[in-house]
């Protein structure tokens, strides 16, 4: 049995699978076999991994017809012998150190059940301001605490740089098609779960950026569709038999949570704005109020604020009004 299974779903990565499988090759840690998905390929991906498995009797291709990412995911996961496994995709690239050092990880912490690494984006001349803020905040999750704070925020960690015991994943059922994104959609099931998870304070992860990233073209990975899973799981727990609640921004962002929690049953019964503009206005039928017209027990907030930098601002201020964060708020941007 390899001490790493390395799961590797692909289609169409003839332009990039090269540098993907290298970066495999190139690994320190040696003892590994890696699981290689063809998603009903129509460019010459299949002869590349065809070529690589006859090349390298670690790399192993699941004959599979084009059912789609989730399914092209529990078919490897199903494949992996290794109690341990690594996530890869086929535009990216892992540093040399990466498997040796997240393996090595959790074999020394049997209480964790995922980690992930620090990542960088590239090639960085193209790279927006968003995507630079996404990098700069998911790396500062350095524990496992962070992470489950910050959860509803935004995905906690890029899917192809963890490792995790197969296990974990396959007790909270595995991938699963939500019409969200799906490794979004797993965290948040290992969280309730109540698996651990870490982060290596190593750069070990290239994320490739570029037009045809999943990330950008699939409807599952839309701002629309990670709300719908944030509400999905804030009703299991944090909203839990909520008919109303407090939304901290009442600008563009938090108007989109209103209908989307609308649909749900919930309603916006008043809004926290610093905005003097707005304060003492109705929206949707609910009050505008300033942040000292509300006190911790007044009900459950979200902090919707979608400006840039403005998170930590509005937390700080919450916590010293005395709510309770994970209790009285929770913060989904």
């Amino acid at each position: 049995m390899p001490r790493v299974s390395i799961l590797l779903p692909v289609k169409n990565e003839e332009q990039f699978l090269p540098l993907a499988l290298a970066s495999m090759f190139r690994q320190t840690l040696a003892d590994w076999e890696l699981i290689a998905v063809d998603d009903g390929s129509t460019d010459a991906t299949a002869a590349i991994l065809v070529e690589a498995a006859a090349r390298d009797s670690r790399v192993r291709v699941v004959p599979f017809q084009g059912h789609g990412l989730v399914a092209a995911l529990n078919a490897g996961l199903a494949a992996c012998r290794s109690p341990l496994v690594a996530r890869m995709d086929g535009d990216d690239i892992s540093h040399p150190l990466r498997l040796e050092a997240q393996e090595a990880f959790l074999r020394n912490n049997p209480e964790i059940g995922l980690v992930a690494c620090r990542f960088r984006h590239f090639p960085r001349q193209s790279l927006r301001v968003g995507m630079l803020s996404y990098e700069t905040w998911q790396n500062s999750l350095g524990d496992h605490e962070m992470v489950v704070r910050d959860i509803f925020v935004e995905s906690p960690f890029v899917h192809p740089s963890v490792m995790f015991r197969k296990s974990e994943v396959v007790r909270v059922g595995g991938y699963r098609e939500m019409g969200w994104a799906e490794d979004y959609d797993l965290w948040h099931r290992l969280a309730a779960a109540g698996t651990r998870f870490a982060r290596l304070p190593q750069t070990l992860f290239f994320w490739r950026d570029r037009p045809g990233r999943a990330t950008r073209t699939l409807e599952e990975y839309s701002t629309e569709n990670f709300r719908a899973c944030k509400l999905h799981y804030l009703q299991q727990e944090f909203l839990r038999g909520t008919r109303d609640v407090i939304l901290a921004g009442a600008g563009l962002e938090g108007r989109r949570w209103r209908p989307i929690l609308s649909g749900a049953g919930i309603a916006v019964s008043r809004w926290v704005d610093v905005d003097p503009r707005k304060i003492g206005r109705t929206l949707h039928g609910a009050p505008v109020l300033s942040a000292d017209e509300i006190v911790a027990g007044d009900g459950k907030m979200l902090i919707t604020v979608g400006t840039r930098g403005a998170r930590e601002g509005i937390r700080e201020w919450a916590l010293k009004a005395g709510f309770k964060e994970g209790t009285d708020f929770i913060c989904v941007t």
